[in-house]
Parts: structure tokens; sequence; C-alpha cells
């Protein structure tokens, strides 16, 4: 059984920060690229940041230079470190799982800016 499983969103301050987790299993983790979405109420679920599985990295250009994704693939874990948060990084933040036609997602977790 497939199972992603974030952890680490809660409620900042404009300018915290914030480490988000996605937990994986039932899944080879090493040969899956790793991303991070989110998604705004009403809005379509949009790319945050991406790691292959060989460790190359993209973000998008909203988060370049605040945020950084890694992976411990020892620990089947991806990460995403969220700094200087502003209000509009508001929204529930979902890791997806990609290797060829296979896709899995977790169930997403809220994270919130607002002083």
């Amino acid at each position: 059984q497939v199972q992603l499983v974030e952890s680490g969103g809660g409620l900042v301050q404009p300018g915290g920060s914030l480490r988000l987790s996605c937990a994986v299993s039932g899944i080879i983790f090493g040969l899956h690229d790793m991303v991070w979405y989110r998604q705004v109420p009403g809005n379509q679920r949009e790319l945050v940041a991406a790691i292959t599985n060989t460790g190359t990295t993209n973000y998008a250009d909203s988060v370049k230079g605040r945020f950084t994704i890694s992976r411990d693939n020892a620990k089947n874990t991806v990460y995403l470190q969220m700094n200087s948060l502003k209000p509009e990084d508001t929204a529930v933040y979902y890791c997806k799982a990609a290797h060829r036609d296979f896709f899995a997602w977790g169930q997403g977790t809220q994270v919130t800016v607002s002083s």
C-alpha cells in the first residue's frame, strides 16, 4: 500500500519559517521524483518545488531563494524548508511521488502565514 504522509504545517507569522516533511512508504523511494504542490481553495494546484531521483531541483519563481527541497533516501522522506514566509504562501501543501506512469499524492498539510 502506497502512503505519503505530510507533516510540519501550521500557523506562522510573516517572515517566519516552517519545514514540511513527507514520509513515503510502499514504493521504491529512490526511483521516484518528488514534488511539492500547493493549493488555495478555488485555485488550481500549483507546483512549488521538485527534486528528481538523482537530486536535481526545480522551483516556482515565487519561492526561489526562500524555499529549499531536499530528500533523504535512507529515511524515504522529502522535505520542504520554507523561509521568509509570506501571507501569499498560505495554502494546503501536498507532496507527490512520480515514476514513469505512476504517481501518488499525500493528503496535504495546511500552512497559514498570518500575523
